[in-house]
């Protein structure tokens, strides 16, 4: 199998991206503007035909005070991650990478080893040996996975430990997904749980309303997250990074990026934002008020956004992180909880694998990063 990689425009990286059914939203140009304290560059892999056939957003870090650089691919490359020669496409990227001045290489195959339903989910919170995901029997497991994770291993590529490395921007390896594919508006709405569908009721009966918003509605955005964010302990991102956000993708792509409100009498009670690529659409970032959570704004929310990422053809709406944790104790646990009532999946992705390709300093970053 012949493949060449080489730098390509932005121009050629969307239109390949916008030839696909589907890709992560990490993976389209315009990402490289949201994390603009990165130097980015777009990779394209050309067959013998000279066709281009996989393409790579890369984020260059640099280290402090020399020119060494960590590369980082998140939930990419767009290759195809099935070839029985891998190798093929993983080999000139590292070459290419590591004359770019990379001491390690980062990427998150956008690869699904298994998924579990929500029936197989909520009998294992009820059963008291259940701790984990993984304790659960999963609903499908994907064998061409593991055949990818052990051609990786082959390769030299390390596994990445959950919750490590990356500067802050390392990937959820567990997600919730709402498949919407071959399911009509009716079949979603039958898959919620009676609190769900209680709570939708709730919310219609006591008048909230949900409205999608403009750039000029982020301040408002970022006043609930600042709530969320105190009231569940993370450090918030600045309003300057959703400007940002919102200026990068919808000027690459108008229906890339919304902004949601649940309004009750006048007053935004919870947001949301939600992500566009091809078929597949995230929801981002969710917040809320302190006040006035018995009308349900957040389940009249996601209900609207279901039905909007439905009505734009998506295949999949995916709600993004979840914890692995199935135990009651766990501050995380109500995550897992809320989004399991959509009646959708849970997925575990590959995760993350790295590329040592100057070990000294690999080493030194891995010091680093477990010290702040």
């Amino acid at each position: 199998m012949s493949l060449t990689l080489r730098t390509i425009s932005r121009e050629q990286h969307l239109a390949y991206i916008q030839s696909l059914p589907a890709a992560s939203h990490m993976q389209v140009p315009a990402w490289a503007d949201v994390k603009k304290e990165w130097r980015s560059e777009s990779l394209g892999w050309f067959d013998a035909t000279g066709q281009l056939v996989g393409v790579g957003l890369v984020l260059y870090r640099q280290l402090p005070k020399i020119k060494r650089y960590l590369a980082y691919l998140p939930e990419g490359p767009v290759i195809n991650w099935y070839s029985p020669h891998l190798e093929d496409w993983l080999r000139p990227m590292l070459a290419h990478l590591k004359q770019q001045g990379a001491f390690s290489v980062k990427m998150g195959p956008p690869v699904i080893i298994r998924r579990w339903d929500a029936a197989a989910i909520k009998a294992g919170i009820q059963n008291p040996d259940v701790k984990r995901l993984r304790d659960i029997e999963a609903t499908f497991i994907e064998p061409r996975a593991f055949e990818v994770a052990d051609r990786l291993r082959r390769m030299g590529w390390q596994q990445g430990e959950d919750g490590g490395a990356g500067f802050g921007d390392v990937q959820p390896r567990y997600v919730f997904q709402v498949p919407l594919e071959n399911r009509s508006l009716e079949d979603v709405h039958k898959g919620f749980n009676q609190l769900w569908r209680r709570n939708i009721k709730k919310a219609e009966k006591a008048g909230v309303e949900v409205v999608q918003g403009q750039y000029e509605h982020l301040a408002e955005w970022q006043r609930l997250y600042e709530i969320t964010a105190e009231r569940d302990h993370f450090r918030p991102r600045p309003l300057s990074y959703f400007q940002r956000m919102w200026q990068a993708l919808n000027t690459e792509d108008p229906n890339r990026m919304r902004l949601y409100f649940a309004i009750h009498e006048g007053e935004a009670v919870a947001a949301a934002t939600m992500l566009i690529v091809g078929g597949h659409v995230w929801y981002s970032y969710g917040a809320s008020a302190n006040h006035k959570r018995e009308v349900r704004p957040s389940n009249a929310m996601q209900w609207r956004m279901l039905r909007d990422a439905y009505a734009l053809g998506a295949t999949v709406y995916d709600l993004r992180g979840i914890s692995d944790s199935l135990d009651e104790n766990d501050h995380l646990f109500g995550l897992i909880q809320f989004k399991v009532g959509t009646g959708g999946q849970a997925a575990e992705y590959l995760g993350e694998w790295d590329f040592p390709l100057n070990k000294l300093l690999h080493k030194a970053l891995d010091i680093y990063m477990s010290r702040r």
